[in-house]
């Protein structure tokens, strides 16, 4: 099962591919009821005067018929689901009533029992959210993961200022952190102490090591084997005992970490160097969010920092274990799992942020999806691909486009694409200007008109090249138009390509691909990552 990465609807894929109790950490970031539409900036080509964009998901709910038939067979009519879950989304509709918030509760009640049932009994659960819905959410999760096992609300500020008129400035997504039982996996998370509390707490410096320390009483208020002598001619202070037997006050002594008073009193010498530092709190003001200048941005305007997933991975899981992510979107959960030496899992529900999480897989890691991990829903041959594109045209139009590593274009309403489904760049000329190449996708019936579209698009566009990609075999009156179309000659190449290339699914899937210029990758590439090695593994804790 881990490595992989699934397309397709998250529910079904856990129903259908994820065993109970085989997953040790769930992260989610759910599309936010925020009514805002998101959109995937591509990186920029010099000679463009902005950067394509497309739709990676509209992030709108509405209550609709596919709305009721989820509430009333996926959670109500449902044995699956607990009796207590039913009773709570029952009680929500009735206070909330058929509105945007209620659809967005229907989404994800029956997603998080799948969830918990995923969990293995020491796993734990971390969900992103907004303040739109936080407060439903929770109620949620109590109801499915049972309110003893809410552990932590998260406050992570996702910007640093944030203008709202007549009230104060929203910067601060919540992370509800929960696990399946009191078990569960933890590991401690230190950050650094600051200067103020270096210079507060460890202002004692060795002369000869110049180590910083503080000083820690010897002394306790119960006693507890050894601990009443006298040491160096002083008894700890009255109604106290030696915190320490005199064992091991003489061993503190043999290594120089007794420190004492005027009057002889002994204190410990706690060292700067041998601290940990602070245990993170539930406010995480240090990670930094992702703004238009980080070294790690994608251009998914959902992106989340690498750091946040990693503290959240590094807490609640060890290496080896699985983290699975049912809404990965660029895959940032599925990055940091595979940088920190955990197996993954990831699913999404687009073609495009599946062609988004290979292309970081790859750049980060050098990964390849036929020998280093798994791609499931995704088209293998013409049969799945001819399938794909009759239960999803749009879909089976990404899927198509992400072959070429091309950029889609299409905004998935009909008419707004004006005959371009994708775009290549490409670098040509001695002034190395930059040229554009236009793909078009057709999954029904194709026809020599459109190639004399697409002709037309090319020439409109000012493109060098155009790309026609289909399901069905070209007829010979459309392979007799392209071979008209003539050549389109590269000076820095030094050679001829053919300006309007035909090719279908199944040629492109058994290697018969387009004859095009070398060029760049389409999506920005990302970071390029050392991998943990010899990570150590800590036991489960019960809290």
């Amino acid at each position: 099962m881990p490595n992989t990465l699934y397309y397709g609807d998250n529910l079904q894929v856990l129903r259908d591919h994820v065993p109970s109790a085989s997953v040790d950490l769930v992260y989610l970031d759910p599309p936010f009821n925020s009514n805002a539409s998101y959109n995937v900036l591509f990186r920029e080509r010099t000679g463009e005067e902005s950067p394509a964009q497309i739709k990676a998901f509209t992030d709108t709910w509405e209550w609709t018929q596919e709305t009721e038939y989820t509430f009333e067979v996926d959670i109500i009519q449902n044995p699956a689901v607990p009796s207590a879950v039913k009773e709570m989304i029952t009680a929500f509709r009735q206070f909330i009533g058929r509105n945007a918030m209620m659809a967005y509760l229907v989404m994800m009640a029956p997603r998080l029992v799948e969830l918990h049932r995923v969990l293995k009994p020491t796993g734990s659960l971390y969900l992103h959210c907004d303040p739109t819905a936080s407060h439903y959410l929770k109620t949620l999760l109590d109801t499915v993961f049972g309110a003893r096992n809410f552990r932590n609300e998260i406050v992570w500020p996702r910007t640093n200022a944030h203008h709202d008129a007549k009230r104060y400035g929203r910067i601060h997504d919540v992370i509800f952190y929960y696990s399946k039982s009191r078990t569960t996996v933890w590991n401690t998370i230190y950050t650094p102490y600051t200067s103020e509390q270096i210079d507060e707490h460890y202002s004692h410096v060795e002369e000869d090591t110049g180590r910083h320390f503080r000083l820690s009483d010897v002394s306790a208020q119960k006693p507890g084997g050894d601990v009443e002598y006298e040491w160096n001619g002083v008894y700890p202070p009255r109604g106290r005992y030696w915190a320490y037997s005199r064992a091991n006050m003489e061993v503190f002594e043999q290594e120089g970490r007794l420190y004492y008073t005027r009057n002889g009193r002994p204190f410990l010498k706690r060292y700067l160097d041998e601290m940990l530092g602070n245990p993170v709190q539930d406010v995480w003001q240090d990670v930094p969010f992702i703004h238009g200048s980080s070294v790690e941005l994608l251009g998914y305007k959902t992106q989340k920092p690498e750091a946040l997933l990693e503290r959240i991975i590094s807490a609640s899981s060890n290496e080896g274990d699985v983290v699975l992510d049912p809404f990965c979107g660029c895959g940032t959960a599925v990055a940091a799992a595979q940088k920190l030496g955990r197996n993954w899992l990831g699913i999404d529900i687009t073609h495009l942020a599946v062609a988004l999480m290979k292309n970081r897989l790859k750049t980060a890691f050098d990964l390849d999806p036929v020998q280093d991990y798994d791609v499931v829903g995704e088209p293998q041959d013409e049969g799945s691909a001819r399938a794909l594109w009759q239960q999803d045209p749009y879909q089976f139009q990404f899927w198509a486009v992400s072959l070429l590593e091309a950029q889609p274009q299409s905004e998935q309403r009909r008419g707004a694409d004006r005959g371009i489904d994708g775009l290549l760049y490409f670098i040509d000329g001695p002034k190395r200007t930059t040229r554009k190449i236009v793909v078009q996708v057709k999954g029904g019936r194709v026809e020599v008109s459109q190639v004399r579209d697409l002709i037309g698009v090319v020439e409109r566009e000012k493109a060098a090249m155009g790309l026609f990609i289909s399901l069905d075999p070209p007829t010979a009156p459309m392979r007799t138009e392209a071979n008209g179309g003539g050549f389109f000659h590269s000076d820095l190449w030094q050679r001829d390509y053919p300006k309007i290339q035909l090719r279908t699914i199944g040629e492109m899937l058994s290697g018969n691909n387009f004859d095009l210029p070398p060029r760049p990758a389409a999506y920005q590439p990302a970071q390029r990552v050392r991998q943990s090695q010899g990570q150590q593994a800590t036991l489960p804790e019960t809290a």
